[in-house]
């Protein structure tokens, strides 16, 4: 059977997901001098001061607080701390593993990110050039480069959109003109059931539970080093809970490494793709 190169997407939450903690908690905040859980309760307090979207909160408090020190947020400061992010065990190799993987089988994989981070820190990482789309949350620059107004809120409700965007073919954030569309399935570039979404617990249940509704494969993948606390349960008893609740298809640690769990899980979602593709073609 002459068989056409089958496309896919696999769209990741970036915090939690590819690397540890949140991007702001590697440089930028320690840059500032100040404690990670003073920032994140101070957006908090801000969020409900004045009933505000908590991603717009940290990021305007990001410009506050920088001003406050007189540093300034640049184009190429968020670039630069991207490059210091580190990412969990066997992310940086695994694209080319699974590209490679995915071509044997004929299948041309497009990896999205989908996040609440910083699109710029993003940009600035090792890994960037394997996506085809970064939608982040991000800033307005002005001439001079330098930050000056959040242009763009992702929350864990709106991140549902992106998939549509994928589902579509739409590259950008501000083109509405076609996300409201109605297009054929068959129309679409790609469809759900050839999307799988990774995420790492609760803010991404959302998009988790739409892409299973429309077809797609849900993973929930955890830390291993975040253990249960007296205030919180461990990351992967929180990933243990979506899958009782139907939220999530499958869990594993966050170990991108060639024959993790993870990295199998991924192999065999491409080979079901396969397979019902060619059963498609024999309808």
């Amino acid at each position: 059977m002459n068989q056409k190169p089958i496309r896919i997407a696999i769209a990741y939450d970036f915090d939690g997901t590819l690397a540890p903690g949140n991007m702001q908690e590697h440089s930028f905040i320690p840059r500032l001098g100040i404690d990670n859980d003073q920032f994140w309760a101070e957006s908090n307090a801000e969020s409900k001061k004045h009933d505000m979207d908590d991603i717009l909160s940290y990021l305007q408090l990001m410009l506050n607080k920088a001003k406050e020190k007189n540093i300034q947020v640049t184009r190429k400061a968020l670039l630069e701390y991207g490059r210091e992010i580190s990412f969990f065990k066997g992310v940086e190799p695994y694209f080319d593993h699974i590209n490679h993987y995915a071509a044997r089988k004929k299948v041309i994989i497009e990896h999205h990110i989908i996040s609440s981070g910083v699109r710029d820190i993003i940009q600035g990482t090792s890994i960037a050039g394997h996506f085809k789309n970064i939608f982040a949350s991000g800033f307005v620059f002005d001439d001079h480069e330098v930050a000056i107004w959040p242009a763009l809120a992702i929350n864990y409700t709106n991140k549902t959109q992106y998939l549509f965007r994928i589902n579509k073919g739409i590259n950008s954030s501000y083109d509405n003109s076609l996300i409201n569309k109605y297009v054929s399935e068959e129309k679409r570039p790609i469809p759900f059931s050839r999307m799988i979404y990774l995420g790492d617990g609760e803010t991404d249940v959302p998009a988790m539970k739409m892409i299973k509704f429309k077809g797609g494969t849900a993973i929930a993948v955890y830390d291993p080093d975040k253990k249960r606390t007296k205030e919180r349960p461990s990351a992967k008893e929180i990933c243990e809970e979506l899958i009782r609740q139907d939220r999530a298809d499958f869990i594993a640690p966050a170990n991108y490494t060639k024959n993790s769990k993870l990295f199998r899980i991924i192999q065999h979602l491409i080979n079901r793709i396969v397979e019902e593709e060619k059963l498609n073609l024999l309808k």
